[in-house]
């Protein structure tokens, strides 16, 4: 490992508060200042969906052990669950 920049993620429109990469590492999960939680592809830095629903910045992202979830953590105070593959809230 060289410690070169391998890729950039572009698509928040605020700043970029956490990340993750998914346990198969194909995947990665960002939250923003923007209230969004964006998946991307990690091959292809493409992003795959944009997940809506907190109202104010998230500050806290993470995968599922398994890979099917994600969590995410706001300032509005909510802690929501969504399913990686569909972007649905669960919880």
């Amino acid at each position: 490992a060289t410690g070169a920049l391998v890729c950039t993620m572009v698509g928040h429109s605020q700043k970029v508060g956490s990340v993750a990469f998914s346990w198969d590492g194909k995947f990665v999960v960002s939250g923003s200042d923007d209230g969004s939680v964006k998946i991307w592809d990690a091959k292809t830095e493409a992003e795959v969906r944009t997940l809506r629903g907190h109202m104010d910045a998230v500050h806290s992202v993470a995968f599922s052990a398994d890979g099917r979830c994600i969590v995410s953590g706001s300032q509005d105070l909510d802690v929501k669950i969504w399913e990686a593959e569909t972007g649905a809230e669960v919880h």
